[in-house]
């Protein structure tokens, strides 16, 4: 499978998935309603909410795999992302911007870099 088909396949699993929990919980209890975990049906909205953060997180380690081209350092950062979310993707973007040169643009950060001395 192709790198398109694979993203196209992830984000569209997430969002069946998330307008299913997001309906599940809407029928459940009305959004305005919710308040945590204290009764019984505000656990919906719990659930929609923690889905929803880690799809999140999933949506940037699609980045961060295709930033690092090891399979230690995905794995590591998978494990680190879903353990420690935004913890984890916050220290992943320091390390990036740390990594741009004086003068180099920011968009370079999306990039996948080349190693230096290898053919661009």
């Amino acid at each position: 499978m192709d790198s398109r088909r694979a993203l196209q396949l992830l984000f569209g699993l997430i969002l069946v998935s998330m307008l299913a929990v997001t309906i599940t919980a809407s029928g459940r209890q009305p959004l305005w309603e919710w308040t945590g975990l204290v009764s019984e049906p505000d656990r919906w909205w719990t659930i929609a909410t923690l889905v929803d953060a880690y799809f999140g997180f999933l949506t940037f380690y699609a980045w961060v795999f295709y930033k690092e081209t090891t399979a230690t350092a995905r794995l590591g950062w998978f494990l680190a992302v879903m353990l420690l979310g935004n913890i984890a993707m916050s220290i992943y973007m320091l390390m990036q911007l740390a990594r741009l040169e004086d003068g180099e643009p920011v968009e370079r950060l999306l990039l996948r870099r080349t190693p230096r001395g290898a053919a661009a």
